[in-house]
């Protein structure tokens, strides 16, 4: 076994790996960006090098600075995580000429798998079941349109290098195919640095459900069952689980050893992923093989109960696999959800910023955390916007939702603007619970899964009850500090001479403003708000944990104050406001903003589509950017005539930054 390894990667599966080293015995390296300095792999590691800028191209994308941090540091072996490096055999083969092992199957290996056109041939040809499309080298846009006319319609255009759904669009249409074309080859140009696209028939309705495969250097290959994926967002995956509630038996045994038969026709060692596309009929046919360890690889670890990282270190070194085919076992239910640092109502936007308040549920034997960041940290704009994997574990898939539901519930962000809320609706909704979604759910029906527009009033109303217990106890204890603590002064329970008083509350709610009045004190209110009055008794507030009547019903609600915010939870729905100020000053013509094109972020503006002196109609795109490993575009307000470009492509813009204006 090595003594040392280095990690080339950061964030959480840095640290997830330095996890397993260092129960193993084992010291690790790490390498940074200068964004990361200070980054939680940094401070978990042994030691650490620089090595290079923010970007990741000048820095976690230098294949010789991590090698040569490698032989500073006398690291054995390294570890590529998964994104990055983890899928680029030049730099597998570069570690291994450099006298150290790499912790990832060989290049050659790599290479079979690098292209999906050529994957897509060599699985066929080993009798893995696939999909029917075009993978030919000719790439001229009028050949390709005739190979869609021959494949049929839908169809898929896909990247033939790189993964992580970038480079895909589904055409529905001979219409639809060279403006689709276009952009898939720009994107995939752009994230894999080669723009060669293949094409499939498109599966509707489908599933997509992968196989976890391993292999040792003794010749040994085998499937640690499957996770199916099928909860995704434009390619991106939201949720993940196992085992999938969809196979059967005989259909996981046939999946298993196709998987298997997959990765012995490339000679594969080490861990790797096998995924199918499985038609609803229950036919499966090859997608591609992910040359790495997923990002979703702890739903396996925990219904197997195996350290797959310790895995791919033993098997790096020479060990045979620790387990055979049959003595591989399934336990329970798994599933896995990440947290953003993003927005869904504003297209899913990743967001950075500082973390000012981060809190996640306890690890045990039913909820793991894997994160690279913690309250404090900062998520920049350089890198994915992921704050923490949340997986959680038990005897069966209902009771696993339950535990999953709960542990969200527990979930606190302040600061970038996160994904809990859509998630907390995902775990919810009858196509999770009953098991049914498929791939294009989400894309069909986002809006079922977006946060209420408007505050649900019972949510209001513990709001304004916790308030008022709140603003209470502060008071007391302000008292407690004075010198006439018991002078009926100091007490905020809104009492007036001669009528009974009422203590106005504002807050604001995605921009709208409410407000209630509440009058009463000590847990006994009455609570007015749009023209309703709702009696409140035996109000309590013990340890975030508020319990009342409403009308002499007994509610129960989870509250948890923040720097800025109020977060109200009744276990299925949750509701965060800003408490504001009951009187506040709106500038004249606050908001209007109809007649500029700003950057959402920061990013690099990678097209832009208008000249001064055009006229545009509202919805027309008008530039792309690409931040945060995403292409954003940027689309007309309204109708009118572009009076000013103030940014070009190639052009790096910072947040809020006019990039374009309008006249009529």
């Amino acid at each position: 076994m090595f003594d040392k390894i280095l990690i080339a990667n950061r964030g959480e599966i840095a640290c997830r790996v330095i996890r397993t080293a260092r129960k193993l015995g084992i010291r690790t390296v790490a390498v940074f960006s200068e964004a990361d300095a200070d980054a939680q792999h940094v401070r978990l590691s042994d030691e650490a090098y620089p090595i290079g800028g923010p970007r990741p191209q000048d820095s976690y994308l230098r294949g010789d600075a991590i090698i040569e941090a490698a032989k500073l540091s006398g690291a054995q072996a390294i570890h590529p995580g998964y994104g990055f490096l983890s899928e680029n055999a030049d730099f597998a083969d570069a570690v291994e000429a450099a006298g150290i092992a790499f912790i990832g199957p060989k290049a050659a290996s790599m290479r079979k798998m690098g292209s999906k056109a050529g994957a897509k041939e060599l699985m066929q040809a080993a009798g893995v079941p696939v999909v029917p499309g075009y993978t030919g080298e000719d790439q001229s846009a009028q050949l390709l349109a005739r190979e869609a006319e021959r494949i049929g319609f839908p169809l898929m255009i896909k990247a033939a290098h790189g993964g992580g759904g970038k480079g895909m669009r589904i055409v529905r249409g001979p219409e639809e195919f060279l403006p689709n074309l276009e952009s898939c080859q720009r994107e995939a140009k752009g994230a894999f640095g080669r723009d060669r696209v293949l094409l499939e028939h498109y599966v509707e309705q489908p599933r997509h459900i992968e196989i976890q495969v391993f292999g040792d250097s003794h010749g040994n290959v085998v499937h640690l069952n499957e996770r199916e994926c099928s909860a995704q967002r434009r390619y991106q995956k939201v949720l993940e689980e196992s085992p999938s509630p969809f196979l059967t038996p005989d259909m996981r045994a046939a999946m298993g050893a196709a998987a298997v038969l997959a990765a012995r026709a490339i000679d594969y060692v080490n861990a790797g992923t096998v995924e199918f596309i499985v038609a609803p009929d229950g036919g499966f046919y090859f997608m591609e093989i992910n040359t790495r360890l997923q990002v979703e690889h702890p739903v396996t670890e925990l219904v197997t109960g195996l350290d797959l990282v310790e895995w791919q270190l033993r098997v790096a070194a020479g060990d045979a696999l620790p387990l055979s085919q049959d003595r591989i076992a399934q336990h329970g239910h798994a599933i896995e959800v990440r947290l953003y640092a993003e927005d869904p109502e504003a297209g899913f936007l990743p967001g950075s910023g500082k973390l000012q308040r981060l809190r996640l549920p306890p690890p045990s034997p039913h909820v793991r955390i894997d994160s690279g960041v913690v309250e404090g940290d900062t998520v920049t704009i350089f890198y994915d916007p992921m704050i923490a994997k949340l997986i959680v574990w038990d005897q069966d898939r209902p009771r696993a939702l339950a535990r999953l539901r709960e542990a969200l519930m527990q979930c606190d962000i302040s600061g970038p603007k996160s994904n809990i809320e859509f998630l907390e609706r995902l775990v919810r909704h009858p196509a999770i619970v009953g098991g049914t979604i498929d791939t294009g759910y989400l894309d069909r029906h986002l809006d079922e899964f977006m946060p209420a527009q408007t505050a649900e009033p019972q949510l209001l109303l513990a709001a304004a009850v916790a308030t008022l217990l709140m603003q209470e106890a502060t008071q007391r204890e302000q008292a407690r500090a004075s010198c006439e603590p018991d002078s009926p002064w100091a007490i905020a329970d809104g009492w007036r001479l001669g009528h009974a008083g009422g203590r106005t509350l504002a807050f604001l709610h995605r921009g709208q403003r409410l407000q209630v009045i509440g009058h009463g004190s000590a847990g006994e209110y009455r609570i007015e708000h749009d023209d309703r009055t709702v009696a409140v008794s035996g109000a309590r507030l013990t340890e975030n944990t508020l319990s009342a009547r409403f009308d002499e019903q007994g509610w129960r609600f989870q509250v948890t104050p923040g720097l800025a915010s109020l977060d109200v939870h009744d276990g299925a729905r949750r509701l965060r406001l800003e408490p504001v100020a009951l009187y506040r000053y709106e500038p004249a013509g606050a908001g209007r903003g109809d007649d500029r094109i700003v950057a959402p972020m920061p990013g690099r503006v990678v097209l832009v589509k208008v000249d001064a002196g055009d006229s545009v109609v509202e919805g027309q795109e008008l530039l792309v950017m690409e931040a945060m490993k995403m292409e954003l575009a940027l689309k007309s307000p309204r109708d009118g005539v572009v009076a000013e470009l103030r940014a070009s492509a190639g052009d790096f813009v910072e947040a809020d930054a006019v990039l374009a204006t309008l006249s009529k």
